[in-house]
Parts: C-alpha cells; sequence; structure tokens
C-alpha cells in the first residue's frame, strides 16, 4: 500500500521543516509548499491524504486554498495559524477546515490530531480515503480506486458496484469487525432497517467471485455475533 501523504504548506520553512520532522518519524510522507498556489499545484498533482495549511501565506492565503480544495477534495484539512481570536478560528472552520491550532504549537499534539483525522477519514470514508491512494494492495489482491477493478492474483474479478464498495470498506480496516448495520449504512448510505439480509447476501457473492468458497483461509472472515472482518 502506498504511504499516507500529508502536505504542509506554510511560508515559515523552520516550523514547515520541524512539522516534516514530526511526521516522518510516524511513517507519513510528506509534500512542503510555501504559498497557497504551490499547495494548490501539488494537490492537483498527486494523492493527499491529509493538509496543514497557514492561513498567512503569499499568492493564495489559506482560506483561498481551502474553498478551492473543498471544490472536488474531501480529505482532512488542519489550519495551524498565528491568528488566535474565536473569529479566526470559526472563520477556518466555516471555509472548510476540520480543525484549527494556534502557533506557537506541541508539535507531538499535532501529530496526535493529525493521526485522529486520518482514523475518523479512513473509518467513515474508506472508499474515499483510499481512492485518493489511487491503489489498495493487500497479498494478492490488488484494489484501483479510480478504475473500480479489482484481480487477485492477476485475474480480473468482475465485482458490481455494491460488492466493489464492501470489499473497500472491508480492505481498507483490516482487523476491524464491521457489523451489518455499519457496513449497510455506508455502502448503501441509508438507514439500517432491514439490510442485514441484504449485506449477507453480498458478502456471500463476494466470497465466491474471491474463490473462499473453494479455500480454508478466507480474506472475508465472519466474527460470529458480531459481522465481518477484512483478514488481509
Amino acid at each position: 500500500m502506498k504511504p499516507i501523504t500529508i502536505l504542509i504548506a506554510d511560508d515559515e520553512v523552520e516550523i514547515a521543516d520541524l512539522i516534516e520532522l514530526h511526521l516522518v518519524k510516524e511513517g507519513y510522507r510528506c509534500l512542503k509548499a510555501a504559498d497557497g498556489q504551490e499547495a494548490l499545484d501539488m494537490i492537483r498533482g498527486q494523492a493527499v491524504d491529509l493538509a496543514i495549511l497557514d492561513i498567512m501565506m503569499p499568492k493564495l492565503d489559506g482560506y483561498e486554498v481551502v474553498r478551492s480544495i473543498r471544490e472536488k477534495y474531501h480529505f482532512p484539512i488542519i489550519f495551524l495559524s498565528a491568528k488566535v481570536t474565536d473569529l479566526d478560528k470559526i472563520t477556518g472552520l466555516i471555509q472548510g477546515a476540520d480543525d484549527y491550532m494556534t502557533k506557537p504549537f506541541n508539535p507531538l499534539e499535532l501529530v496526535a490530531r493529525v493521526k485522529s483525522h486520518l482514523r475518523r477519514s479512513m473509518l467513515f470514508n474508506p472508499s474515499m480515503a483510499a481512492s485518493e491512494r489511487s491503489v489498495l494492495e493487500v497479498g494478492g489482491l490488488v484494489i484501483h480506486m479510480e478504475q473500480r477493478t479489482v484481480s487477485l492474483y492477476g485475474q480480473v474479478l468482475e465485482l458490481t458496484p455494491k460488492e466493489f464498495d464492501i470489499l473497500v470498506l472491508l480492505a481498507s480496516n483490516p482487523k476491524r469487525v464491521f457489523s451489518q448495520d455499519h457496513i449497510f449504512q455506508h455502502v448503501w448510505g441509508q438507514a439500517y432497517f432491514e439490510g442485514g439480509n441484504t449485506v449477507m447476501v453480498h458478502i456471500r457473492t463476494l466470497r465466491k467471485k474471491l474463490g473462499e468458497d473453494q479455500q480454508k483461509n478466507k480474506l472475508i472472515k465472519t466474527v460470529w455475533g458480531v459481522g465481518y472482518t477484512f483478514n488481509g
């Protein structure tokens, strides 16, 4: 799987370098931009999973950058700014940011917030989060998000849209157990009601297409009385 990529946009080089140092230690890949326009160019050129933005930047300020990002992308955005009033924070959140930290800041707190937002993004928007990384690979299973195609050991699998979305949800969160309720709400986007049988049928056909009716080591494992998990 490709590493999680975080964009740091700040015209203060020392601050950008400090943030990068702490994030790289956690295994993240970092991109750095010195102004708002450069930040947008980077986002348009490659997949970004989370952005940390200053507000007062050359060319385009942070507010303008966030508005442009939100026209197309949904990844988490954290403002990191010297603007400290409540109005500044409220404005940042209204513009489309998910969080707001003020300078001076504790780098460890920033890292903790990054992890929290990434977890939430992967949990509630697993298909979107994975798609922004383009390809998800688990063993011999390869999921191409943009093309919405799946292959297993080189063999292309013909999945329905719902089967694909279920597989992405599970494969994006290996070892995590999802109830039928959770799967139905995320994949169908509706209240659960009587969705359990629908989920069971789709899981059954998905397993068959994965060849798991003939295998002992299944990628999709049933946790009896709880739900399903991906055993990749």
